[in-house]
């Protein structure tokens, strides 16, 4: 099983990478357009949607290679009781945050779907397409706590911290 959850956040990397070069070529034909005295419309909002999808499908692999930006003063100053205890609790806080935000992030999906709401920019797309990548992204982020806190539950160390002890 944790393989395949490590291969669905390499998906969702991949995923990421590829939203990053259409955000490059979005931009660059952007400019080489206004070079050309060209008028491609929407193609800002393309750029957007790219960007947002991926930082939101970059969440769950940066989270468990440790790569999110985190703060562990308090941890690290902390007695070694009270230390599990605020991380089982940051742990169990994440998870439920990042559900709730899973969830919501589907619903969001959905509504525009069934509401068939559109961009209101020149563009003129059905907001649930750019709004799947956000939505993934969350539901990946969230399953990534959830590993974190199984993973501590096991007695193993946190995903981030593990890989970020290795590292340096």
């Amino acid at each position: 099983m944790a393989r395949l959850v490590l291969n669905f956040y390499q998906l969702l990397l991949a995923l990421a990478c590829i939203s990053m070069v259409a955000a490059f070529g979005a931009v660059g034909l952007g400019i080489l357009a206004r070079l050309a005295n060209w008028d491609i419309p929407g193609l800002d909002a393309y750029a957007g949607y790219a960007i947002a999808a991926a930082l939101f499908l970059a969440l769950p692999s940066t989270l468990i290679k440790g790569e999110h930006i985190r703060v562990t003063l308090l941890l690290e100053r902390a007695p070694h009781r009270l230390r599990q205890g605020l991380e089982w609790w940051s742990l169990g806080a994440a998870a439920g945050l990042s559900a709730y935000m899973a969830w919501f992030a589907l619903r969001l999906v959905w509504v525009s779907y069934v509401t068939n709401d559109m961009s209101p920019g020149a563009d003129a797309s059905p907001l649930w397409i750019p709004q799947i990548a956000m939505a993934l992204g969350c539901v990946g982020f969230s399953v990534a706590f959830v590993h974190a806190l199984l993973r501590r539950w096991q007695g193993r160390d946190l995903i981030a911290a593990g890989h970020a002890a290795h590292t340096e």
